[in-house]
């Protein structure tokens, strides 16, 4: 992307100049005049068009696409700040509604409430879960007259950047286990030798955005177990299940990844991703009310009466949480469970055709989440970044990128199957990847082989 030069004196001039404008319109100064609303809006859907179509968008995890009456109760709710609570009372009950629902998906024991809150996203759930953790160390310590500083927090490099940014924002040490050819999340044997009495907490995913893989989360949850019998470590293991929350309790219910795992103490996950609401919303619950320590939620009452306030931000629209609870409504645990198996499948049908393409080899076959990843098996002779920038010339948007260290030295495809990608798109993509591989193999004139078809009957 290149570096836009805020200072210049650049000027739009629009196609409809002629009828709606009689002079330029400054790019980044506040224009000295107004205009039409029809013409504004001409302006910046004009502009917007040269976006990437989103349901071509296969980087991104987050939705892109909802039904007409969730568009409706979108607009309808646009103009409700979630944070008054006084002034709009009933999104409050709705948002603990919410909140009780993910907490029971994710088997948060009985008796235990709806401890947590919507969030702007998991970047938000992850640091104020985390927050959490940090003081109730801080005041363990306190209590047994131990130091509270240079705390620190264990995690895979296989972890969002939103970790890495609570570690520096908030001054906690993050201890990260590399990854290394072969395996990419992170397991017991790799989180004990990082752990000491210093340790607020440590990060365990249920589904990586690198590979679209998960962390052995039972085998740590057991380290710790043993850890606090032998040492005396209370270390709460914090699920970051922003990209497999809503798709593990529905293709594959058994598994037990959440509080069902003792050590588990809070879970956050993303609702714009497979909650199937659009962005920005996340959700973070803890195990118990214990868990969050009252002294970080404020109270407040200048917008009316008493309003708790848990939340990095302040002011935040409240139709994503509206739009949730309509998803929830409308699907229910049976029409989750379809949409899931579904994605699952189409995903599966893609990772089967890229797979059958010489000169890809799979890291990741969807069988755990819809998250196919491909890496080249000969780099030097296919170049994945090249791939990608052919692959956007017709639209596709596939992101090429490197693995963290200690993997840098691969380059990967990722593509990520949502519920508005149709078996039919799979096909059409894993025909255009086809082509452009044997472009980028030999050369723009040579022409790849038809596949053989089958007759139709």
């Amino acid at each position: 992307m290149h570096k836009l030069d805020l200072d210049s004196d650049d000027v739009v001039s629009p196609t409809y100049a002629a009828r709606s404008f009689s002079h330029d319109i400054p790019k980044y100064r506040l224009p000295a005049e107004g205009m039409s609303a029809d013409a504004a809006y001409q302006l910046v859907h004009d502009e917007l068009n040269l976006d990437g179509n989103p349901a071509l968008n296969l980087a991104s995890f987050v939705t892109s696409w909802m039904e007409p009456q969730a568009n409706r109760l979108a607009v309808e709710t646009l103009a409700k700040n979630m944070i008054d609570q006084d002034e709009y009372p009933q999104t409050e009950v709705v948002h603990r509604r919410v909140v009780s629902m993910i907490g029971r998906l994710f088997h948060a024991p009985a008796g235990s409430g709806s401890t947590g809150t919507a969030t702007i996203g998991s970047s938000e759930a992850i640091m104020l879960a985390m927050l959490a953790h940090k003081r109730s160390w801080q005041r363990r310590r306190e209590a047994e007259g131990k130091p509270t500083d240079n705390p620190n927090i264990v995690m895979g490099a296989d972890v969002h950047t939103c970790w890495e940014k609570f570690a520096r924002y908030f001054e906690v040490q993050a201890r990260v286990v590399p990854m290394q050819e072969g395996r990419y999340t992170i397991g017991g044997e790799q989180v004990e030798p990082l752990l000491d009495e210093r340790t607020i907490g440590v990060a365990g995913l249920l589904g990586t955005t690198f590979t679209g893989q998960m962390d052995d989360l039972a085998s740590i949850d057991a380290l710790l177990g043993r850890v606090e019998s032998a040492r005396g470590w209370r270390i709460p293991l914090h699920i970051d299940a922003a990209s497999g929350g809503f798709l593990t309790p529905f293709c594959e219910p058994e598994l037990e990844w959440d509080f069902r795992l003792a050590r588990v103490r809070s879970i956050n996950v993303s609702n714009h991703k497979f909650g199937l609401v659009y962005p920005g919303m996340g959700t973070v619950v803890f195990r118990e009310q214990q868990d969050l320590p009252q002294e970080l939620v404020f109270h407040i009452n200048y917008l009316g009466g008493d309003m708790p306030n848990y939340s990095l931000n302040f002011s935040r629209p409240s139709n994503s949480v509206i739009l949730q609870y309509f998803t929830f409504l409308r699907l229910g645990r049976e029409g989750y469970s379809e949409i899931v198996a579904s994605v699952m499948a189409n995903a599966q049908a893609l990772a089967g055709k890229l797979g059958a393409i010489d000169g890809l080899t799979l890291l990741n076959d969807a069988s755990q989440f819809p998250i196919v990843v491909a890496r080249a098996e000969d780099p030097e002779k296919l170049d994945l970044t090249l791939l990608s920038r052919l692959l956007r010339e017709r639209g596709w948007i596939v992101p090429a990128y490197t693995l963290p260290p200690d993997a840098e030295h691969i380059t990967v495809l990722r593509l990520v199957v949502k519920e508005n990608f149709s078996r039919d798109m799979a096909d059409m993509l894993a025909h255009d990847v086809r082509a452009a591989v044997h472009t980028l193999e030999h050369g723009p004139s040579a022409r790849p082989k038809r596949e053989r078809r089958r007759p139709l009957c």
